[in-house]
């Protein structure tokens, strides 16, 4: 078993990382850019190196310099979270040739799998069923217009390279396909630096359901059963759930053993999901899978019993599998909220600033991921996630109830949020009911939020004036750094005890 581990990430995640590696007796090495120089991560591990300016490309997307502090630390091995290198091939090459254990899967199982058409004639191959569609990118305008005829509409134009709703249209008739076309590549290439489009049947009204694999390095393979990830905005995600409602038993034992069938196929080893689209006739399609963690992992987490952050450890270092899948089932009903540091008002644009109030709930079947403390800055320069609020029941009705009473007690000013919109999600009727599709958020229209109350008003009239005497000071600090100088990359990491390490 490794002694050191580095954790390649920031806030929430970094800090799950490094509570499972302690539990595990193994050394853990933060790293951060220099907006985060106090964040929460950096205060847990027990040793942390700077790895950068505050921009994610010069810092945490910076091969050399994790590597560097990597091999300086003297870590074993390296946890990527998700998002950042978790889904880099390049930088698992990198990780190898510099005698460096990355814990997650292989550069070849990341190439197959972040590549859509790639992913979908493994699959196919594989006996996984797939959403009706091409499976090589569309060669032009015409091409894909003769392409969507063939297949019939509606149909989705999906980037090639890419994920989370960037690079991708609906396109509902023919004379706005070649339009749709054009402008989904566009996008495609700004976000991704790679402009090919391919094309799916689309299925209307689907729901949005994945399931979670584990595999070793000796064969073995299993999954932990699924999550229901339908309520989304922007094809983001904003709750999840475990197990799903309103699906048969046979349709859930069907989709593990084909996600196990997918994982084999591919000589999978770490954590993985396979994300399908299940329409109303139950039947599923495979739509993508995620080479790495899960934001929303703790929900199985919470149902299975299971840290999968200390399996994906344990197989990295050469462990079998210590379950098999006879040993897991479900047990209650959990679900995660997505609390974000955003406006509502404001179409949910992004409210980075400091937490001049910051006190998360607690109480019977409450778990909080969290990367940050009162009196933190949410940085401008990152995603905005405040925390993901997790609750667990024995049923359902009771994991709603703990949800939206934990969500209630959230005490977090100084910032907007969107709280308040998590919560009328919860108590909306096809919610409640178990009910809804990928399209809830576009039926229950548009989302009102409350009057933000007098005494929060002040304390953001406080927080704005703070997060600008921080810039201030920032400002004067740098000024007055000589200019072949720069900040210490080392900090002393205190453990939660108190004792330095």
């Amino acid at each position: 078993m490794f002694k050191k581990v580095l954790v390649a990430n920031r806030g929430e995640i970094a800090c799950r990382v490094i509570r499972s590696l302690r539990e595990m007796g193994i050394e853990s090495v933060a790293v951060y850019s220099e907006a985060d120089a106090l964040a929460l991560h950096v205060r847990l591990a027990d040793e942390a190196v700077c790895v950068g300016p505050a921009p994610s490309s010069e810092s945490y997307l910076d091969t050399k310099a994790i590597l560097n502090a990597a091999q300086s630390t003297g870590a074993e091995a390296v946890h990527p979270g998700y998002g950042f290198l978790s889904e880099n091939a390049a930088f698992v090459d990198a990780c190898t040739k510099a005698g460096i254990v990355f814990i997650g899967p292989s550069p070849e199982a990341i190439q197959v799998m972040g590549s859509k058409t790639d992913a979908r004639q493994r699959m196919i191959a594989a006996g996984v069923p797939v959403v009706p569609g091409t499976t090589e990118a569309a060669t032009s305008p015409q091409a894909a217009l003769e392409e969507a005829r063939e297949i019939g509409f509606p149909v989705l134009l999906k980037a090639a390279a890419g994920g989370g709703g960037k690079g991708m249209r609906l396109v509902r008739e023919e004379s706005n396909l070649v339009s749709a076309y054009e402008a989904a590549q566009r996008e495609a290439a700004s976000a991704f630096g790679d402009d090919r489009v391919y094309i799916e049947k689309a299925i209307m009204n689907p729901r949005h359901i994945e399931i979670q694999v584990l595999a070793d390095q000796h064969g073995n393979a299993i999954h932990l059963f699924e999550r229901e990830c339908s309520v989304q905005r922007r094809h983001q995600k904003v709750i999840e759930e475990s197990p799903a409602t309103n699906l048969d038993a046979s349709v859930r034992d069907a989709m593990g053993e084909v996600a196990v069938q997918g994982t084999k196929a591919l000589n999978y080893v770490g954590a993985g999901t396979f994300e399908f689209l299940v329409d109303s006739k139950q039947d599923f399609y495979f739509l993508e899978m995620n080479t790495r963690l899960q934001v929303e992992h703790p929900v199985t987490e919470l149902v299975t019993g299971v840290d999968l952050v200390a399996l994906q450890v344990k197989i990295a270092a050469g462990e079998k599998l210590e379950l098999k899948q006879s040993d897991l089932s479900q047990h209650g009903h959990a679900i995660e909220c997505r609390v974000y540091a955003e406006d509502p008002a404001n179409n949910f644009a992004p409210a980075p600033g400091p937490l001049v109030r910051y006190r998360a709930p607690l109480g019977a079947g409450i778990r909080v991921d969290d990367g940050c403390r009162e009196g933190d800055t949410i940085p401008v320069h990152y995603d905005p996630m405040i925390a993901k609020l997790c609750a667990w029941g024995p049923d359902r009705k009771t994991a709603i109830a703990r949800s939206d009473r934990a969500l209630g007690e959230y005490a977090i000013a100084g910032i907007r949020h969107n709280i308040d919109f998590l919560r009328w999600v919860l108590e909306c009727a096809p919610f409640q009911e178990g009910k809804y599709t990928t399209h809830l958020l576009e039926e229950l229209g548009a989302y009102s939020p409350k009057e933000v109350e007098p005494e929060t008003k002040d304390l953001l009239l406080v927080a704005a004036c703070l997060s600008k005497m921080n810039r201030k000071v920032t400002r004067e600090t740098n000024r007055a750094r000589p200019s072949n100088t720069k900040p210490s990359p080392w900090r002393q990491a205190f453990a939660p005890g108190g004792g330095k390490k």
